[in-house]
This record gives C-alpha cells, structure tokens and sequence, in this order.
C-alpha cells in the first residue's frame, strides 16, 4: 500500500497526472496524454480558441462566450447577486426569474467585470531577482514590489480595456503576467426562478442525480453596445454521451494538493473547526432574521444561500483532512522529496529545511490567528457598508504611496477593479448590515476576550449590538457619497463624519499592524519556505506537474462517466423524466408554476444533467463543458460530494463534477419560457 500511495503521489510531478486529474495551465496542457487515452487531437488552435472564449467573472465565478454578440452562460448562482440587486419588494428576480423582452431590457449587473484571458508572460526570474536573499518582511516587501511593477508595466496605457495581474504558480515556484481582456459593462439577459436553478435546495447540494436548471445568460458591453465577440464556443443542442471526451475551461478558485503535512494538519486542527464554527453560527442568525418577515426573507436570501454553500464545502473538506489515508498519502509524497534531495548535496544546501521552518510556523501560527482574523482578515464580516468603508480609507492612504510600496490590493493595476466594486450603485439593507456586523463584533469579543487590546480599541464601552447599530445608519449606501470620497482622496475621508468612516480611521491603523505582524511571522516566511519546496520539486521531478489552482485560467480533460458509491452504480445522467418523478409539490422539490403547466410539454428522455470525471473545484461554477469539436455542451455547476476533498487530492474512481445540459437549456427557453429569438441568437438561426 505504501509504494502505490507513494506512486500515485510522485506522479503528480514526474508525468502527467494519472487518470483524468489535473487543472493544466493553457500553456503546460498535456496534449500528448489526451491523445493517448482519449483519441483527441488538442492543438494550438484549438486551446487559442478555447482561451479566447473562456471568461472570468469577478465575483469568483467562471463564462463562456456562446455567440458573435457578446452572450456568455454561466450559471444562475453566479448571477444571484444581481438578480437580487434588480430586485424591488414589488419584483422579486430570484424568485420570479428575469428575462429581457428585448435588449433594451438588458439589465446592468452592478459590480460584475468580465475579463477574457489575452496572454501569458514568464515572470519568474524577474521576481526572484528582485526576492533573492531576502526573508520574512523585506521578502514580501521585494516580491510584491516587483509585481506591482510587472502589472503596471504590463498594461501601461491600456487600462481602460486590459487588466494585468501577476499569478504566483506552484506555491511560488514560477510567477507568470496574465493579461485579460476587460468587460466592465456586463448586463443580465436571462435568469430562471431560483426554485428551478437551485431544485432540491441545499439537500440535494453537491449530490447527484441532480435536476437544476442552473443556468443563466449575460451579455458583454462595450461603448453602451452589445460587444462584437467573433472569438466563441459553439452553441450545440446535442445531448451528451457516456465515455464522450470532454474538457472544462474555467477559473478554478483555490486549491492545496501542493501543501505539507505540518500545514494539512493546520487547515485540520486550526482552520476548519474554526470556519465551520463560524458559518454555523452566522447561518443561525440568518436563518432568524429570515423568518422574523417576507421581506427580510428576500433581502437576505443571496447571503443565506452562500453561507450555507460555504458550510456545506467546509464540512466535505474537513471531512477529507480527518482521512487518513490523505494524511499518509502526503506523507508519503514530502519523504520521496525529501529522500530524493538528500541524494543531491549541492541541492539540499541550496534548498535548506523549508519543511522544518513551516513547522516551525504551524506551530506559532495558533498564537497570531485569532487576532489577525477578527481585526483583519474577518473584519466586518459579510457587511457591504463596511467592504465600503475600509476601501476607500486604505484607498485614499494608499494612493498617496508609491506603487511599489502599497498594500498588494491597492496598486496601480487593481485599482480600476476595485473602484467599480466600491462605486457601483447597488442596494444596501441597513437591518442585514447591522446583523452582520453585530455577529463580526460579537466574535470578536468573544475570540480576543473582553479584556484584550483589540476588542477595547474596537468596541470602547459600548456594545455589539449598540455599535452595529450606530454603524449601519452609515451614509455610504449612497454611491454618489462614495464617489466624492473616492475623488477627494485623504482631506475628504479625514473630513467626513460618517460613523463607518470614523470608526475605520480609528481602527485601521490596528488591523494594518496585525496585518504586518502575521505577514512578517506567518505568510511571508511561509510563502518563501513554499517558493523552496516549490524550487527543489521542479529540479527532481521537473515540470510536468500542475499547479495548485489560483483562480485562473485552467483547461482539465475527462469524460462523461457515473461512479459507484456504496457498491451502486450511479448512472452519468438525469433526464426531464426524472425531474417530474423527484418533484413533490413541497419546498425543495416544488416546481415554478410556468413548469408545472408544462408537463408534457418537454420531451421526458432529454438529458438534464450529467457527471463527468473532469477535475473541479469552487470557482468552476460556470465554467463551459466542452466537446473534441469546441462546441459548448454545458455549464458546471457543482461537484458531486466526494469532489469537495478535491482540495487536497483527486480520486478518478468518485470526484465528479455536474453540468447542467445545453440541450435541456435549449428545450426549455423555447416550451417553457418561450425565447424563441434567444434560441435564434445562440444557435445562429
């Protein structure tokens, strides 16, 4: 057992990874492997074609490109938000589903940017050069120098249409310039009712069978017109076939096959607890505040549907860390490096103990993480008026500095992004802010403990309950105020007497130092260890390995395929039949009324939604299912349960993702929601 763990590991970076894993980079897919075990010719062309039309969705979600007009699909929970945002107490989107008569009826979705990968530099010897030598502060200080400069240089003069952004790869073992195409002006074309998108609510979430109906339809715009996009992925009613080959374009969010066991047993013993404590407690509180009203229920839904998805993907993580066999199969895989560097003197006096150094770091870690979160990386918890309020304080101070010497976020190149997040009009509900940000200061005093610095400094005398209270009167819900912060730069922020603003001027300097501390003693010296590690995989096992995903472009290849889950065969698709089988007339499984009248309507044999073995994880939602031919069979929506360990490792045998069908999308925009022009325009009839 020990050899085939200790194989199944080395792969990873020996050769291209067994069975169907990996999320490959578009500039290290393996083309040759696909073709051995699959038959299908990947050539550049195709990956060009396949770049130009993938899309990435702030937010966190993954796109695609379906027509020469500027369509994208993605999915429905990738577009929630906006829905929600359009929405009055009069017209509820979420629940009543959006769709534009005409284009003029296209709605702006507020905050959204759309970006199209454009190309892809090697950084990484100009990063390490600038790093070399250096450790814990001045180290993170030269690294996130050096990328400052490389974005800036990168996308000089092209703002306004580019984005540039430096992704450190292999835990810091390359940093390569990703340059995206930008689509600021995106604007939602159809959504269907959250009770079809979402059916079977969070019981049947990351399970299958599944019958969601988890699309929707965005439209780019550039110059207030519809975007010319020549560069798009084929619109196909074509069902899926079990054994087909298929491919997922998309952004995978964050994954950490790449860590140590010192640092896997944090995540297990530190990090997961703790969140799911947390998320638990917060889902409570929403699920109360829910209930007390109609209207609460409304404004409250998009924040409810996240926490509960977030808790359900921490739950299967964490049940993934207490297996043991993941703890033993990492074990393993860090001994053969280990044994392997031995073996190379000159290189084991170059790469040093970086795992003794991230143990050392493991175990100091518990000392700093309770204060770093609540006054830091947790502040204001789920609260937008507070997201508001430290932006544009940090904003403000730190355009004052030069690049090179801000805080990573600020820099000249991730400014643009993060003024359309903090400017964009959008609603804000004063009674959710205060719940949220009376949890934030409730934890807070609860984690750091009433007599500590951080909850006298943050609280004084007062209370969670009254200061959240008095925080939420905030008047940056209206952006026009916001905008004339953002403009008047320092003499405007030190000059408001908005609550929130004040309270942020008071604290900040606080969560900063914190900030400082934990990147001087934890993250740097954790990245620099990693960036070693990294350094000593590449000399033993070179480059044939992929990288940990960072919310970037990835391609990973599969096929459509069932698995077996407790010695039964679980079939690769769900059809319309089976929607009218599992329907009950009751909350979860309880149909919008256009889809009840429609019974019999939709053909009972067309394939719904489907698994395939492709390699996913969050971050994916969206994300094109693609056939050998580049047409668009799909959108992944969701993974099946035993895919949430995927954050650590891949299992081909159980790791599924789920893809609602475009030939069940299809069927229903024309006998169910009666989009003949929308079927015209994505078929190119």
């Amino acid at each position: 057992m020990k050899r085939l763990l200790l194989l199944a590991c080395v792969a990873l970076f020996a050769t291209p990874a067994l069975a169907d894993e990996g999320m490959w980079t578009f500039d290290n897919f393996p083309a040759a492997a696909v073709k051995v075990k699959y038959g299908v010719t990947i050539d550049q062309k195709w990956l060009d074609d396949v770049r130009g039309a993938a899309v990435r969705l702030s937010g966190g979600c993954s796109a695609s490109v379906v027509t020469a007009t500027g369509l994208v699909l993605t999915n429905h929970h990738c577009v929630r938000a906006c829905a929600q945002n359009l929405s009055t107490t009069a017209t509820d989107y979420v629940q009543e589903g959006f769709i534009a008569a005409k284009r003029e009826d296209e709605k702006l979705c507020s905050g959204m940017q759309a970006e199209i990968l454009d190309g892809i530099t090697d950084m990484t010897a100009r990063v390490n050069a600038a790093s070399q030598g250096k450790n814990g502060a001045d180290y993170v200080k030269a690294r996130d120098a050096a990328i400052a400069a490389i974005e800036k240089e990168g996308c000089n003069g092209r703002e306004d249409k580019f984005r540039c952004q430096v992704i450190a790869l292999y835990q810091g073992g390359q940093y390569k310039l990703y340059t995206y195409r930008k689509y600021a002006d995106v604007r939602l074309v159809f959504a269907p009712e959250v009770s079809m998108a979402f059916f079977g609510g969070d019981p049947d979430n990351f399970n299958f069978p599944r019958y969601d109906l988890d699309f929707s339809i965005v439209r780019l715009y550039e110059d207030g017109k519809p975007a010319v996009t020549p560069t798009h992925l084929k619109w196909t009613a074509a069902e899926p076939k079990a054994g087909q080959p298929v491919f997922v374009a998309g952004n995978p969010g964050s994954t950490e096959r790449l860590l140590t066991v010192e640092q896997l047993e944090g995540e297990r013993d530190l990090d997961h607890p703790d969140i799911l404590l947390m998320l638990s407690e917060f889902r409570g509180r929403l699920i109360r505040f829910s209930a007390e009203s109609t209207e609460h229920a409304r404004i409250a839904e998009s924040t409810l549907f996240g926490t509960e998805n977030s808790y359900k993907a921490y739950k299967g993580r964490f049940e993934a860390l207490l297996d043991p066999k993941l703890m033993a199969s990492k074990r393993v895989a860090d001994d053969d490096l280990k044994a392997r560097l031995k073996a190379n003197p000159k290189l084991a006096a170059e790469i040093g103990d970086p795992w003794g150094d991230l143990a050392k770091i493991e175990a100091e870690r518990p000392q700093l993480q309770d204060q770093y979160a609540w006054l830091e990386a947790r502040a204001g918890y789920r609260s937008t008026l507070f997201g508001y309020a430290r932006s544009l304080v940090r904003a403000a101070a730190e355009r004052e500095k030069p690049n090179g010497e801000r805080l990573r976020e600020y820099g000249e190149s991730r400014l643009a992004l993060l003024q359309k997040n903090t400017l964009d009009a959008r609603p804000v509900y004063p009674e959710l802010e205060q719940l949220a940000l009376e949890f934030w200061l409730s934890k807070l005093r609860e984690n750091l403990t009433a007599d500590g610095a951080g909850t006298k400094l943050f609280l004084g005398k007062q209370s969670p309950e009254g200061l959240a209270a008095k925080l939420a009167t905030s008047k940056l819900s209206d952006p026009a105020y916001r905008k004339a912060l953002w403009d008047g730069g320092s003499a405007a922020i030190k000059a408001s007497d908005d609550p929130l603003i004040q309270f942020v001027l008071a604290t900040d300097g606080a969560s900063r130092a914190i900030r400082k501390i934990y990147e001087d003693r934890i993250s740097g010296p954790a990245d620099r260890a990693s960036e070693k590690i990294a350094k000593a995989r590449f000399a033993v096992y070179g480059s044939a390995g992929y990288p940990d995903a960072t919310f970037s472009l990835r391609l990973s290849y599969g096929a459509v395929e069932g698995w077996t889950e407790k010695g039964v065969a679980v079939p690769p698709v769900t059809t319309y039949g089976g929607l009218w089988e599992r329907a009950t007339g009751e909350f979860p499984f309880k149909l919008p009324p256009r889809w009840t009248a429609a019974k019999g309507k939709l053909n009972d044999k067309t394939v719904f939604d489907f698994a395939t073995t492709n390699d996913i994880i969050g971050g994916n939602s969206g994300s094109p299912l693609i056939g050998a031919k580049g047409e668009v069979l799909g959108a992944v929506f969701d993974g099946n349960i035993e895919s949430l360990g995927g954050d650590f490792w891949y299992d081909g045998s159980v790791n599924r993702a789920v893809v609602a069908s475009t030939a069940a999308i299809t069927e229903a925009l024309r006998k169910i929601y009666h989009q003949d022009g929308l079927v015209a325009e994505l078929t190119a009839k």
